[in-house]
Order: structure tokens, then sequence, then C-alpha cells
């Protein structure tokens, strides 16, 4: 069960981690950057919001004091408390107080002892409508007479209005009165709207900017790593010995080691060639004096001289494979295809020449190996040799260069090889022809020594009507 719980989450990190930095880069920064840019936008309108509110929430203030001013004139009350003269034009005089439903209120209200309302007087801007105050603002002022208090209300006329309301305590008057302005504040609102929108697209486009400068910024910042990367696979291809160019404080130390992890393998490559050089001289000498000591017909001396000329096969085997295989993982090795190809053909056409035979060289001129010109002569050179011994007058050569990679085909106008021959020649040890000279090693060091390039060596049916072996190298 919990195996079976972890499964997505540890595919998810593995998804993650092989995701690019410049991508990283990208999504952390895009997802921050629209947290900040809308977190600011929501933050701004709400200030705009309630600043807007704060100022209305003054004029209605103001107009309570007006309301206050106007009531405490001597003459403004009866002695039981009554208020008295309230047709007297000495409440506040904005014209939009008079006209009809305008968004601006005021009104006087009395209360019951129960906190209900008992009467009004109001502007005319209310008309008939119900004076906008609720039981519950009522309850707030009166339990702070003085203090102003501020509500919301659905109306007059289904206006949204923001109300304010003010207790106030008159001598000889039993229950306190309610000083109430009132205002719609939708115009509020839907400026805070249009401010937030506007905000908003702002953002938008500021985000939209900074992220394409962040894209380019982060194109640039990683740029290095790009010709890193280039300079890394000029060295494995051979174009360079080591990592050069101008680099950035940050990635500098990373070439330096790099630098010395190419020279340490050079290093390492060239001792594995002295140690198998030195191997091979320290055995040759103990086998060749085995060899002379059994010289003669006893059956000892038969099975010391068969056991080793099998040692001796053995060794020259294992020696050159062990040689090959330090020289193909030198980094940055490269060889010309086209010149050690024709200086062989040159030299076998010298060799072959009283047998009659001719070898020609095709194709690109300018194809490149991957890897030592000695394991590339030891390759080519094999299958020209073993094509000239068989061939009845032709060799051909073949050197295609593509996309694809490297194909060099050898062919001979011989009588070739089945199917089981072409199978049993890429055995090592294994000869067709024992009249021939030979340990029966060549083919199959040479697809050995491909393998170890990353190719491979097949054989066919050439269109001269011999053998075809053709060398395949990918791409690297």
């Amino acid at each position: 069960m919990s195996e079976a719980g972890a499964t997505p989450q540890k595919s998810l990190i593995d998804r993650w981690s092989n995701v690019s930095l410049a991508r990283r880069i990208t999504i952390a920064a895009a997802l921050w950057g629209l947290l900040v840019l809308i977190g600011g936008a929501v933050a701004l309108s709400a200030v705009y919001r309630a600043q807007t509110l704060a100022l209305l929430e003054r004029d209605l203030q103001e107009t309570l004091v007006t309301l206050s001013r106007e009531l405490i004139r001597e003459d403004a009350f009866m002695v039981d408390g009554r208020i008295t003269n309230t047709d007297r034009d000495f409440f506040p005089r904005d014209v939009r107080f008079q006209t009809q439903y305008s968004g601006q209120y005021w009104a006087v209200v009395g209360i019951n002892p129960d906190g209900t309302i008992a009467g009004d007087f109001r502007s005319k801007s209310l008309w008939d409508e119900d004076v906008p105050i609720t039981p519950e603002l009522i309850t707030r002022a009166v339990a702070a007479p003085g203090i102003t208090q501020f509500g919301n209300y659905a109306g007059p006329a289904d206006q949204r209005s923001r109300v304010a309301a003010q207790a106030i305590l008159i001598e000889n008057r039993p229950t306190p009165l309610i000083l109430m302005a009132a205002a719609d504040r939708s115009p509020n609102d839907a400026s805070a709207t249009a401010f937030r929108n506007l905000l908003l697209g702002t953002m938008i486009a500021l985000f939209g900017g900074v992220f394409a400068a962040m894209l380019l910024g982060i194109r640039y910042s990683l740029n290095p790593l790009a010709k890193l990367q280039a300079d890394i696979a000029r060295v494995r291809e051979g174009d360079a010995q080591k990592l050069g160019g101008d680099y950035p404080a940050e990635v500098r130390p990373l070439t330096e080691e790099l630098n010395k992890l190419i020279e340490h393998n050079r290093d390492v490559v060239e001792r594995a060639r002295t140690h198998v050089g030195n191997l091979a001289h320290a055995l040759k000498t103990p086998l060749a004096v085995l060899k002379n000591e059994a010289a003669g017909q006893t059956q000892l001396d038969d099975v010391v001289r068969r056991q080793a000329d099998a040692m001796q096969t053995n060794v020259e085997h294992y020696l050159k494979r062990a040689r090959m295989a330090a020289r193909a993982e030198t980094i940055g090795a490269r060889t010309d295809v086209r010149p050690v190809i024709d200086g062989l053909a040159r030299l076998l056409n010298r060799l072959f020449d009283a047998k009659g035979i001719e070898v020609t060289v095709e194709g690109s001129a300018s194809a490149i190996f991957r890897g030592e010109q000695q394991d590339f002569e030891e390759m080519i050179g094999n299958l020209m040799e073993n094509a000239c011994k068989w061939a009845a007058s032709e060799v051909k050569v073949v050197v295609a260069d593509t996309p694809q990679g490297l194909t060099i085909e050898v062919q001979d106008d011989g009588k070739g090889l089945s199917m089981e021959e072409r199978e049993a020649a890429m055995k090592r040890g294994v000869r067709l022809d024992e009249t021939t000279p030979g340990t029966g090693l060549g083919l199959s060091i040479v697809k050995e020594l491909a393998e170890l390039h990353k190719g491979q060596l097949e054989l066919g049916v050439a269109a001269l009507g011999g053998l075809s072996a053709v060398l395949r190298f990918p791409r690297p």
C-alpha cells in the first residue's frame, strides 16, 4: 500500500529532475511573478476600495456634523425635548438633498424605549422611502452616544447605500435622537472595480514584459553552458585538445576540472599502452624459449610446441585487444579516412601486382573516423588484405560519410562466402582455408575493434560478385 502510494510522487520527482535548468528557472520565476503581481493587484485594489469608502464616510460624517450643529440651536427644542420648527430651512442645503432619490440622504430619527423608530423628519431626497437604517445600527448608535456608527443598507430605490448614524442625548428627552446620513455607494464601488480591472490589465502587461525580459536573460545567462557543450563536443570529436575560451567565473572551475580529467584520461591510456607493451615483451621471450627447447621429435616436444603455439596465439589476441580497448577510450582522437585507405591501396597494389590485383578507392574525401589512426589502419588493413588474398582481379573500397554515420565497404570479385562461412569467419581462431598463412584472428579482431568504437562489421555479397565487408560507425 505504501509503495503504491509512493510511486506517483517518485515519478513526479523523477520527471522534475529531468527538466532543463532553463525550464526550471522559467517555471519558478513565472509562478513567483504571477503570485507577486496578482497579490499586489489585489492588495492595491483593496486599498483603493477602502480609501474611496473612507472618503465617502468622511462626507457622511460632515453631514452629521451639520445636522448636529443645527439641532443644538436654542430654539430647536421645546421644554419637553421635542423638536420644534422642523419646517425651518436650517438643515443641509446641498441640492442633492432636495432631489428625489439623488443618492444623498439625511434624517433625524426619534426612537421608542424599545429601540423602534417612533418618527422622523428627513431630506426631500428620501421621499416616501423607509429611513435607510437597520435596527442593528440603531442599537450600536444608542449604545455609544456621540460616536458615529457605519453600516450598509439596500435602499432607497434599491440603491446600495452606506449609512452613518450617531445618537445624541437631549435634555428632558427620555430617548436619544438618531442622526442619520446615507449615500449611494455604487459610484464608489464602480470606481474601485474599474481601478481593479485597470490595475490587473497593467499588471498582466507588466508581467508579460518582465517575463519576456526574463526569458532573454535566462537564455543569455545559460549561453556559457551551451558554449561549454559545444567545446566538449569538439574535444570528443578531436577538433580540439582541451576546453578553451573565456567562461564566466561560475563556469570556469568546471572547465578547469574537465581539462584535468581529459589530461588524466590521456595519461591513463598512455600508461596502459606502456604496460601492454612491457607485458608483450615479457611473454614473448619465455614462449620462444619453450618452443626452442621443444625442437625434438618426442611426444612431449610435440605437446609443448602445440601448447606454446596456442599460448602465443592467445597472448597475441588478448594483448592486441587490450591495446585496442585502451586506444578506443582515448578522448578526442580522430583520423582522416581517405589518406589512410589511399596509402594502403598503393601498398597493396605493389604487393599483389604479380597476382594481377587492382585496388581502387571511391567516395568521400573528407570523411573522419572518430578514433586513433592505428586502430583504423588495423581494421581497414585487415579487410583490404583479405580481399586481395581472395580476389580474382579487383578490389574496391567505397567510403560514404552521411548524417547517419561513416560507412566503409571493401568488395572483391572472388568466390565469396556462404552464409555459414560468413558466420564462422567472424569467430576467433577460425581459418576457412588452411593453405593461406595466418592465425584466424583477422576478422574477429576487426569485429571486436569496430564494436569498441560503437560500430559493427557486416559480411555480405559484393556487387563485384565476391565478399562484401562493411564497417559502420554511427555519428557520435
